[in-house]
């Protein structure tokens, strides 16, 4: 598969490769991203990674994204404490 034309949202190129790895199920797959140097596209391309990079800052290891929680998890996450007086 080769991506040749950026999107603005990396989720759209991720859903495009995830979908050639599920049709290629039994066969090896292998993406490629054509950027032409010295372009917009480079640009959009670093403006990309730039946002991961500060995405992956605010996600520590070891911590969960919201989707990853159980039921019982996030009941207690959003459960209001009562006081005690």
């Amino acid at each position: 598969m080769i991506h040749f034309d950026l999107w603005w949202n990396p989720a759209v190129e991720a859903q495009a490769t995830d979908r050639a790895y599920r049709i290629g199920q039994q066969k090896n797959v292998m993406v490629h991203r054509l950027i032409t140097k010295s372009t917009f596209e480079e640009k959009i391309d670093q403006m990309i990674k730039d946002k991961k990079e500060l995405a992956d800052l605010a996600i520590s290891k070891g911590e969960k994204w919201i989707g990853e929680y159980s039921n019982k998890e996030l009941r207690e996450l959003f459960a209001l404490e009562q006081k005690k007086y």
